[in-house]
Parts: C-alpha cells; sequence; structure tokens
C-alpha cells in the first residue's frame, strides 16, 4: 500500500533546522525570531536619517533581546541566527546614535 506524502509546512522545516537535538525549544526559537526581526527593522530604518530614533531603540531592543536569547540558547542552528541578528540590531543601533540618539536631541 502507499502512504500518503507528507507535506510539512514551511514554518515546521524552520523548527526542524532549529531544534537539531530533537526537542522543541519554542522560546529559545522566539527569541531567535524576534532579534532577527528587530536586526532588520533596525538596519533598514538607519538607512533613512529621520527614523533614527526608531532605528535605535529595535536596535537596543535587538541587542537586549539577542543577548538574552544567547544565554539560554540551546542549539547551534538557534545561536548563529542570535548572533545574524545581535550584528543587524548592533549595526541599526550605532547608525541610529549616529543620526541622532535615542530620544532625538530632547535632552542635550
Amino acid at each position: 500500500m502507499a502512504q500518503a506524502a507528507r507535506h510539512r509546512s514551511p514554518l515546521s522545516r524552520i523548527g526542524s533546522l532549529l531544534n537539531s537535538d530533537g526537542r522543541a525549544h519554542p522560546v529559545e526559537n522566539g527569541f531567535a525570531a524576534a532579534t532577527i526581526v528587530l536586526g532588520l527593522v533596525a538596519v533598514v530604518t538607519a538607512q533613512f536619517h529621520g527614523l533614527h530614533i526608531l532605528s535605535s531603540w529595535t536596535g537596543l531592543i535587538g541587542i537586549v533581546t539577542g543577548a538574552w536569547g544567547q544565554m539560554i540558547s540551546a542549539t547551534t542552528a538557534e545561536r548563529f541566527l542570535l548572533i545574524v541578528g545581535l550584528g543587524a540590531a548592533a549595526l541599526g543601533f550605532f547608525l541610529g546614535m549616529a543620526h541622532g540618539g535615542l530620544f532625538g536631541g530632547m535632552f542635550g
């Protein structure tokens, strides 16, 4: 008898790549995904001088979530995504700080 082909969603494929030890790590994967998203937002918004407040705050939050994710990560794939996201968040944060900072010159 022929077995039915198993169709897996793209999210389950990503989850299987991140969970290389065979166990589910929803919190750690969530921190990795949040760090990637925050890093992307920070880098993209850093390209526009008028969005320096958004860039610097998302970069700062991305750095904090990435650092915490590194502390609790369980697999190498999670750590890889966290480092990529941390680098993007740091770049966005530093460019946002160079363009005007966290508060946009309100206190100085």
